[in-house]
């Protein structure tokens, strides 16, 4: 059925999802017979957090259920449990504990995100494509406007659902959604602190060609500043460019400004070197003549 007018997108959480976890509800699966989900977009790391996890499943196995949904190779998808099953697996198991449900693609997609969306050492990338998955899942539970929900901003609305959510306003769930736009080159970069959210988040209205232009300028240079972007989509709101142009403009923006040379020397400090008759044409004189002289005598 769909949202009626003031209504909010609402779908199952994971405690919902995997509902009362004991002894019957989990089983045994083999792990060979697990894949991960289409387009999964958290990714799973051999890192120090990792290896402190394998040593907790070789010493008291995986003691959180996986929740799995079966596919229609009568194999399993995994929806939430990825890092338990890397784990497994390195501590040399072949099966693990698991809840299968009879799960919608949507329903698998919130309850991933919301699984994993929590962690502390999430990448920039990782956010971004959740939100996006999450999003565009929560936009068709909405379905198209009907008469009686006509004027809402479905997107907005579930943007702000999201952002609630996860603690965060819905204009920066946005904002990481918008990542998804950028190149994986750049994309890279983000999640390696190399270029700000803030910046990348204004490159990704920018087209993909002249965003490869960008990784490669960032490359050579080290750096890319926020008013060389804001420069750049101006004038792109103008018309194409080529890439010998969008140098140009990045080069104006960082040229270093003249350091301010202007030197003034008081009367009363000037005229105590000076005959009293001297004009200031004639004290000019002999200051460049002397200023001559000091210039050979460094040359030499």
């Amino acid at each position: 059925m769909k949202n009626r007018s003031g209504e909010k997108i609402k779908l199952a959480s994971i405690d919902e999802l995997l509902g009362v976890v004991n002894e019957e509800s989990a089983m045994e699966i083999e792990i060979s017979k697990i894949h991960s989900f289409k387009n999964h977009p958290f990714k799973v790391l051999d890192d120090e957090k990792m290896q402190d996890l394998v040593e907790s499943v070789k010493i008291n196995g995986v003691l959180t259920p996986v929740l799995l949904r079966m596919d229609e190779n009568e194999e399993y998808e995994m929806v939430s449990g990825h890092r338990r099953m890397h784990a497994a697996q390195l501590a040399g198991l072949t099966t693990i504990p698991a809840i299968v449900r009879e799960l919608s693609d949507d329903d698998v997609i919130v309850a991933m995100v919301d699984a994993n969306i929590q962690r502390e050492e999430l990448l920039p990338s990782e956010k971004a494509f959740a939100y996006k998955m999450k999003f565009d899942a929560m936009k068709r539970k909405a379905g198209r406007p009907t008469k009686e929900n006509e004027g809402q901003d479905v997107p907005n609305l579930t943007t702000d659902i999201i952002g609630e959510t996860e603690g965060i306003s819905g204009r920066q769930v946005k904002r990481f959604i918008r990542l998804t736009k950028l190149i994986p080159e750049l994309l890279d970069l983000v999640d390696n602190k190399k270029v700000q959210f803030t910046v990348a988040v204004d490159i990704s209205y920018i087209d993909k060609e002249v965003q490869k232009w960008i990784y490669e300028y960032i490359c050579d240079t080290g750096f890319i500043k926020p008013k060389q972007i804001a420069t750049l989509r101006n004038q792109l709101n103008d018309g194409p460019i080529n890439q010998i142009q969008m140098l140009s403009i990045f080069n104006n923006c960082v040229m270093a400004k003249k350091v301010s040379r202007s030197l003034t020397f008081s009367e009363k400090k000037l005229t105590k070197y000076f005959p009293d008759d001297y004009t200031a044409k004639d004290m000019e004189q002999v200051i460049e003549s002397l200023l001559e002289k000091w210039m050979q005598e460094q040359s030499c």
